[in-house]
């Protein structure tokens, strides 16, 4: 087998790390958008929710659009486009404009996951796909643990322009890697569209969608709004804020590790934990959220609880479209993101009504409609289960 250079899986990993730093760095810099353009937090929110929008909507037909193009060239455009877009929120004075260029990478978002997991599979012999794929999907975590920080960092202590610039120069890193570096890989054998979009006809499939939707809007109702809170409720500066982002991103890497373990002991229990963890740490935020050292300690819990959302959504998601894993990959990456969009609106309307302190409380209303809709699920499941035994 023709050797592969190591450095190829690296340069995929910094394509994802440079697009999850554009999707959620401009999180940590949502103050400072708001004075540049002279906008309300909840309308800076909308960078974040519209983003997410478009991804929900177009990711899965996009997906199966994009299966029978060469994955080199799905690849580099979709750098290229996160790249432009940089550039131009670092540039633009007029909101708008802002905002259409998040509308326009967001939709090569998808696509760029899905074959970025792929490309890393086939790079490397079959025994090895999974550990490829693994550090491939690291790019996400790393992109919370160092992206979003970083930006926030950058915006806080040099300029707005220059947290935006550092996005763009991450993805023409990885721009001139894949470029260089990626051999041609044309699709020789193509999943019929038929067969991929077979397994939307599962009723548990779309169960646990929802679930999944309100699991993410758990998450960045709340989460969307993170440097916001801890400057206003818990009157962090900007430069505790910036380390409060990159202490939540380290620790997310831990949290990973240990969801990880957890869901490969017991799934379900694993799942319907989560949400009550969950409300657990968001009840804590809302009482101790104006004492700085309770918050700071709170924080970093968060940060492992939050990333074990990302393991547990998508794990399970996945148990029900094994007969499309590529497809149900797609669904996993548009779905999160419509939860995304869903919270982040749902926290701006929070803020705008109620008041910032308030936005815990969105938060804890979709920890508990997902596990209301896990409990349903269980049921449901463990039903069946006994008539197909009585059956028997």
């Amino acid at each position: 087998m023709k050797r592969v250079n190591p450095l190829l899986i690296i340069i995929l990993v910094l394509g994802v790390f440079g697009i999850i730093t554009t999707e959620m760095g401009i999180i940590g810099v949502l103050p400072q958008v708001t004075q540049k353009f002279n906008i309300s937090t909840s309308q800076a929110g909308w960078l974040v929710s519209i983003f997410s929008l478009v991804v929900a909507i177009s990711g899965p037909f996009l997906t199966l659009l994009a299966s029978g193009i060469n994955r080199k060239v799905i690849l580099l455009t979709a750098v290229f486009i996160f790249a432009i877009s940089n550039i131009v929120y670092a540039y633009t004075s007029q909101f708008d404009v802002m905002l259409v260029f998040r509308i326009i990478p967001a939709i090569f978002h998808p696509v760029f996951f899905s074959v970025a997991l792929v490309t890393a599979a086939k790079l490397v012999p079959p025994e090895q796909s999974n550990k490829a794929v693994t550090k491939v999907f690291a790019g996400i975590t790393v992109g919370f643990a160092f992206g979003v920080p970083l930006t926030s960092y950058l915006g806080e202590n040099i300029s707005l322009e220059t947290a935006f610039l550092f996005g763009a120069v991450v993805s023409m890193i990885a721009f001139a890697g894949i470029l260089a570096w990626l051999p041609s890989m044309p699709v020789k054998e193509k999943m019929s569209y038929g067969k991929q979009l077979g397994i939307l006809r599962n009723p548990q499939l779309w169960l646990n969608i929802v679930i999944v939707i309100f699991i993410f809007a758990a998450m960045f109702s709340v989460y969307s709004y993170f440097a916001e809170y801890l400057g206003q409720v818990t009157r962090m500066n900007g430069s505790w804020i910036s380390i409060m982002l990159m202490a939540f991103g380290i620790i997310m890497i831990v949290g990973n590790f240990v969801f990880g373990s957890l869901l490969s002991k017991s799934i379900t229990k694993t799942v319907s934990m989560f949400p009550l963890l969950f409300t657990v740490i968001y009840i804590l935020a809302y009482y101790l959220g104006s004492y700085f050292i309770p918050m700071v300690v709170i924080v970093f819990i968060w940060g492992a609880v939050h990333s074990g959302g990302l393991i547990v959504s998508q794990t399970w998601l996945t148990t029900e479209t094994k007969q499309a894993p590529e497809f149900g990959n797609s669904l996993f990456v548009s779905f999160s993101n419509l939860g995304i969009t869903v919270g982040a609106s749902i926290g701006g309307w929070f803020i705008s009504h109620l008041g910032i302190h308030q936005l815990i409380w969105s938060g804890i209303m979709f920890s508990l409609l997902a596990f209301l809709l896990i409990m349903i699920k269980l049921k449901i499941t463990r039903s069946s289960e006994r008539g197909r035994k009585a059956l028997n």
